[in-house]
């Protein structure tokens, strides 16, 4: 339920297109908690060796909660993006201690566990493969409740309407399957086709991410010795599957006409999609912010609001590289401690698959390094680890791969008695549980201001909407973008701009400042907004290009020459960008 429920619901509510798929992973996610938390009665021995497992990983989570804190009170962060961003992170350690409590458990059962994790993944990945393969081949079947509408011609997008997503649960879909036939579940008959159908979905969804994934599985085939003859061919034999499916997608596509994803990516001019100019601008950031960051869920207020010439037109509320993200956020100090402590993590971890002489921990081991590379990697072009639904299973991972690295340094034999059970993991997974039950009653405050057929007039929605706890910000887009008087809404721009500021917003915003009087704030807005050059502010620029050429009277003719028709503020060119920066918005 925690791996494949999130990746099939196509259903989804305004405002947010994954807010439901994230809380059946939050659902889903701490359920395995409680389930670890009512199974995993362990010795004392075991238990301390679970928590010690939870300790280095968990600097990571408590360093981001303590950033997200102090961008709430010290900083201008809203507190709905502060309360929302902490609660994950707290579902994230109590999933983190979830995967320490399996990996601690007896190696029978431990080897269970994982087994299960594998083939859910697997499931879910054959599953997501047919559902692509609908929306590239009969698009037609797709209703938008059961298959989304894939946006893209000739990409799927799965039901999670993002190909780099639907590409990540593929290839953590592709591990599975060598796992699971590592550990003679499988048998080679079924691990081929599924690699194969899995390989074929790969193609379809376009994603360059597909193709460096598989390349990291060829490696891992090529240098692991000591899996076995088959594993290592089935490894090596994806990145083939892949070829064979491509050629044979190209060639349905050049009889039918049909749009073929894959080939029209390839022929992109910019093969980095604005990455590179989006890299470009966050150095400068940090540069220009090396110690302490911008602040935690602070880069794209800092990015929309810097100068940046030369930025991408599309409106990143991501820097698209972890490391990155960290610098730019937190400050350059901070991102060097969470790079070190989750490197330290995985050294530990390859080191411990290197050295055991037990063949199923150094397999378990093994697949682990590689789920978490492979986020890993797609981390490095992307931001797979804000959604619920690859950030818990990877904490998950962490916990129980890092639990099975520190078995070798304490005594946790399966002979040690006095089993006591873990009442704390059973109630935080609980929690998570009704955490998210109650989110969801939150949400449906913000869902009703986007419902065309209310019967609530609109101002109260957003009023109702103002009060939730964790999504605020959305009804504060709302009041700020529809207000006749944006000049009265003020602190709803503040509040919405820290979520995600878009032409929509950033066009009112300097009309709100304008009408203040606040006309430097107003043209600064307006030189941001001119920087992006996107087709949506074309009738917000018009006024500037326009040429009015009215009949002057002779008595009048003199003056109009001496002193012109003063233009719109958006359209003066002057530059205001030395007396004012970001830190003048918050």
């Amino acid at each position: 339920m925690a791996a494949v429920a999130p990746t099939l619901l196509a259903f989804n509510v305004a405002p947010s297109p994954t807010f439901l798929n994230q809380a059946l992973a939050f659902i889903g996610w701490g359920f395995v908690a409680c389930v670890m938390g009512w199974i995993a009665s362990l010795d004392h021995a075991r238990q301390r060796l679970a928590w010690r497992a939870t300790m280095l990983p968990g600097v990571s989570t408590a360093v981001i909660g303590a950033a997200a804190a102090v961008s709430w009170f010290w900083g201008s962060l809203p507190s709905a993006l502060a309360l929302s961003g902490i609660a994950t992170l707290l579902a994230t350690y109590v999933l983190l201690a979830a995967g320490a409590w399996a990996g601690t458990l007896p190696p029978e059962r431990a080897r269970h566990v994982f087994a299960i994790f594998c083939l859910a993944w697997l499931v879910g990945g054959l599953l997501n493969a047919v559902i692509a393969g609908v929306q590239v081949f009969a698009p037609d079947w797709t209703d938008g409740a059961w298959i989304a509408r894939s946006a893209l011609p000739g990409r799927a997008v799965g039901n999670l309407r993002q190909p780099n997503h639907v590409c990540t649960l593929l290839l953590w879909s592709a591990i599975s399957a060598v796992a699971l036939h590592e550990l003679k579940v499988l048998s080679l008959r079924v691990a081929v086709p599924a690699l194969a159908l899995i390989a074929a979905a790969l193609v379809l969804t376009a994603s360059r991410s597909a193709i460096l994934g598989l390349g990291l599985l060829a490696l891992w085939g090529l240098a692991d010795r000591r899996l076995s003859g088959r594993g290592r061919a089935l490894l090596l034999a994806a990145p083939v599957f892949y070829a064979l499916a491509w050629a044979a997608t190209a060639a349905w596509a050049g009889m039918t006409h049909e749009a073929f994803g894959a080939q029209d990516r390839l022929a992109e001019a910019d093969l980095s999609a604005s990455r590179f100019r989006i890299w470009s601008d966050t150095l400068q950031l940090i540069a220009q912010n090396p110690l302490l960051g911008v602040g935690y869920g602070e880069f794209n207020f800092a990015w929309s609001l810097t100068p940046l010439p030369h930025r991408p037109p599309a409106f990143f509320d991501h820097a698209h590289n972890l490391e990155l993200q960290w610098a730019v956020e937190y400050g350059i100090p901070v991102a060097l401690v969470l790079s070190a402590v989750l490197a330290l993590t995985l050294v530990r971890m390859a080191r411990a698959a290197a050295s055991t002489q037990d063949r199923n921990r150094a397999l378990m081991l093994r697949c682990t390094l590689a789920y978490l590379l492979l986020i890993a990697l797609h981390s490095q072009l992307e931001y797979p680890l804000w959604y619920a639904y690859f950030l818990l299973p990877t904490a998950f991972l962490v916990g129980f791969g890092h639990a099975q690295a520190l078995l070798d340094r304490q005594d946790a034999n399966d002979s040690l008695p006095g089993d006591v059970a873990t009442p704390a993991l059973l109630v935080g997974g609980l929690a998570v549980v009704l955490g998210t039950l109650a989110a969801i009653a939150d949400y449906a405050r913000v869902a009703s201001i986007f419902d065309s057929q209310s019967a609530i007039p609109l101002a109260e929605r957003i009023e109702r909407g103002q009060r939730s706890f964790f999504f605020a910000h959305h009804a504060d887009y709302a009041a700020a973008t529809t207000s006749d008087q944006p000049r009265q809404e003020l602190s709803s721009f503040g509040n919405a701009a820290h979520y995600l500021l878009d032409t929509r917003l950033m066009m009112a915003w300097s009309q709100a400042w304008a009408a203040t009087g606040d006309l430097a704030r107003a043209r600064y807005l307006a030189s941001r907004l001119r920087e992006f050059k996107n087709p949506n502010s074309a009738g917000y620029f018009e006024a500037c290009s326009a040429t009015p050429t009215p009949t002057p009277t002779p008595a009048s003719a003199a003056a109009a020459d001496a002193q012109p028709a003063p233009q719109p503020f958006q359209c003066e060119t002057r530059s205001v960008d030395r007396a004012l920066s970001w830190k003048d918005f918050r």
